[in-house]
């Protein structure tokens, strides 16, 4: 009995201790990296979101942008808005519980209730449509907006998209754990802070792999505010729920009548590109696949030029996808970063054998 007592008191102890540290690097974390933009009380949740007005030579349509699963609208933002800024209005927003953003109301732990909340955004801004730019787990979003709200949607850009279902249907195993009820709770207010600070590095150079991690990307894209309690099980419930949504969603992707280019690397070791970015050319009526050889999960941070080119080709300029991915391939050709050993690439048999 002392022996039970005495674990039991250990565990409690060490319990409470992973959870006063987990608040106190909360805290730091929010002080390294406040808010960047403003507030808007849409769809029932406060959203964070930086909008840029277009300038007096604009050229180019509204562009709205969704970032992926761990990260915040400053993932996309660092990149691009140097190449775009004037030439258009352009809203970049956390989603709901991601970066700055609450999550709201239970609808917005589903990607077609966050394309709600972002369609409430653009209203309040008076942007009647737009082109979407959806990275990663943002390209679930993107085509749930678009099937959802076809009259706001003026064109598609994917990047490394994450939109059918793939072999095994699993995620990361503490995107399972984390997404769970009550442990889930427990996990992400203890263990979620101490081990993703440990990891962070390495699997954000994974994110990137082969190509090499922007040395400023944690800091600039503030990718560690994920860690903070609240926003890790939010990510974790939005990516455990993900497969059961492609499944229902991706049926209906020929009705999407919007312009698309999708841009895909070969050596994604985040997604499936062979099931998603060739699912989502082949399902979308006229959409244009743009694929580089040797790039990773990263085009919005390894090749802003291009992503800036598939806006422009989707809002009816001409440009030379085609000449512009040689231009990538060609700086990418020789980066093996990661460490590779660290990312395996792991595509499904059939998936491989069509590539």
């Amino acid at each position: 009995m002392h022996l039970f007592l005495a674990a039991l008191g250990f565990i409690i102890a060490l319990t409470g201790s992973l959870f006063g540290a987990s608040r106190v690097g909360a805290h730091l974390i929010e002080s390294r990296h406040p808010p960047v933009g403003e507030f808007a009380t849409v769809a029932g949740a406060r959203l964070h979101h930086v909008y840029l007005p277009a300038g007096q030579e604009a050229d180019l349509p509204p562009i709205v942008f969704i970032h992926g699963a761990s990260g915040n609208l400053r993932d996309q933002m660092v990149p691009i808005r140097p190449l775009l800024e004037g030439r258009a209005e352009m809203l970049f927003v956390d989603r709901p519980g991601h970066g700055w953003s609450e999550r709201g109301p239970v609808d917005n732990a589903t990607p077609a209730g966050q394309a709600q909340a972002i369609a409430a955004l653009m209203e309040a801004y008076d942007i009647e449509d737009a082109i979407v730019v959806g990275h990663s787990f943002g390209g679930a979003i993107a085509t749930a907006f678009a099937l959802g709200h076809p009259e706001k949607t003026r064109g598609l850009v994917f990047l490394s998209a994450a939109t059918h279902p793939w072999p095994g249907a699993g995620t990361s195993w503490y995107y399972e754990i984390a997404s769970m009820p009550v442990i889930g709770r427990l996990f992400a207010e203890t263990l979620a802070w101490p081990g993703g600070a440990l990891r962070m590095r390495q699997a954000s150079a994974c994110v990137f792999s082969p190509n090499r991690m922007n040395q400023r990307y944690l800091e600039d894209a503030a990718i560690e505010l994920v860690l903070r309690p609240a926003a890790f099980r939010a990510n974790a419930i939005d990516v455990a729920g993900l497969y059961d949504h492609v499944s229902e969603m991706a049926p209906r992707y020929g009705e999407i009548t919007a312009p698309t280019v999708i841009i895909s690397g070969d050596h994604d070791t985040v997604v499936y590109e062979e099931i998603h970015s060739r699912g989502l050319a082949r399902d979308i009526p006229g959409a244009e696949l743009v694929w580089v050889r040797n790039m990773g999960h990263k085009p919005d941070w390894v090749a802003p030029d291009l992503v800036s080119a598939a806006i422009e080709r989707v809002a009816g300029r001409e440009v030379d996808l085609s000449a512009l991915a040689a231009e990538v391939e060609a700086r990418v050709a020789g980066d093996a970063h990661g460490p590779l050993d660290a990312c395996p690439v792991e595509r499904p048999p059939q998936a491989a054998a069509a590539s």
